[in-house]
């Protein structure tokens, strides 16, 4: 067979195999069954995200103006050493040892859109990390930085980083970041969340005494 003959065969082949696809189509009964089963798994699969969903809710705390997202006090335990214990309200107190001059708290915000914004729904946040930095350039190219994620894997999927991503339709996603603040011994501050980003504020003598040293 020559070049001139394949391809009416391979036409010919075709034509058989769309002919048997439409009366496969067209038989009603196989239709509705395609419909229902393919309806069916497409309700399951959005009962299991939104399930997934509303358990990495969980993980976030409502925001409030009132009162301050954490409240982070210091123990020195050697030069450039110090405990930092974190305190959210409701929540357990957890210790962290960090080295250097400074520290910093970051937070996620999700907020929500479109219809959810209508009703009012609550803002939420959750503490991503903390990190103690040095306060010379030399310290922090030769001593080891200390910095602990304090947000837990998420449960199935991120939703803050699904909608940082761009691709949910009820949330927004911010990064809050805090200026860095200076460590002492019996320091103690409260961070809230301003405009800008996030806010450390003393509390006590001692941390005073650390901000104007530091100024």
């Amino acid at each position: 067979m020559g070049f001139d003959t394949a391809p009416l065969l391979i036409i010919s082949f075709c034509l058989v195999i769309v002919i048997a696809g439409s009366i496969v189509l067209l038989r009603t009964e196989w239709l509705l069954q395609w419909l229902r089963g393919t309806a069916g798994l497409l309700l399951i699969g959005l009962a299991v995200y939104f399930s997934l969903f509303s358990l990495n809710l969980f993980s976030y705390k409502q925001l409030s103006r009132e009162e301050p997202l954490v409240t982070v006090s210091f123990r020195e335990l050697g030069p450039q050493s110090y405990a930092a214990t974190l305190a959210q309200p409701g929540g357990d107190n957890v210790d962290y040892q960090l080295s250097g001059d400074l520290w910093r708290v970051d937070a996620r915000v999700i907020r929500w859109k479109g219809f959810f914004a209508l009703l009012g729904f609550q803002s939420g946040y959750q503490l991503d990390r903390v990190q103690g930095r040095y306060l010379t350039l030399e310290d922090e190219r030769n001593k080891d930085a200390s910095e602990y994620q304090i947000t837990r894997p998420a449960v199935g999927f991120d939703v803050w980083q699904n909608a940082r991503t761009g691709w949910s339709m009820m949330l927004h996603a911010d990064y809050a970041s805090g200026a860095p603040m200076p460590m002492a011994d019996g320091a103690i501050y409260e961070v809230t969340l301003g405009n800008g980003g996030l806010i450390a504020r003393p509390l006590n003598e001692a941390a005073q005494g650390a901000l104007k040293r530091w100024e």
